[in-house]
C-alpha cells in the first residue's frame, strides 16, 4: 500500500491529473489479461509479470504499476485501460 502522503502529491507525467490507488476489481483484470498474453503498455510492449498494485489517473485512462511499493511513474510504462474489459 502506498504511503498516503506521497499519493496525496503524485501525479500522472503525461497531464498532470490526480492519481488515485487502482481497485483489486481492476487489478484482477489487468492480470486476467497478462496470463492470457494480451496486456500491452503505452509503446506495445507487453506485460509479463502480474500487476500487484497501480495507480489510476483520474479519468480512468492509464493505470501506473507500482513495483515493490515504488510507483513507476513513466509514460512509457503505463498501460492503457481501453485493453480491459470495464466491469
Amino acid at each position: 500500500m502506498i504511503d498516503k502522503e506521497l499519493l496525496e502529491i503524485l501525479v500522472c507525467p503525461e497531464n498532470r491529473t490526480p492519481l488515485r490507488p487502482a481497485g483489486e476489481a481492476l487489478v484482477g483484470r489487468l492480470n486476467e489479461a497478462v496470463a492470457r498474453g494480451s496486456l500491452r503498455n503505452r509503446v506495445g510492449q507487453p506485460v509479463t509479470s502480474r500487476v500487484e498494485e497501480g495507480l489510476l489517473r483520474e479519468d480512468g485512462a492509464l493505470f501506473y504499476p507500482i513495483v515493490e511499493g515504488i510507483p513507476v511513474l513513466l509514460i512509457d510504462e503505463a498501460i492503457p485501460l481501453d485493453q480491459v474489459e470495464p466491469p
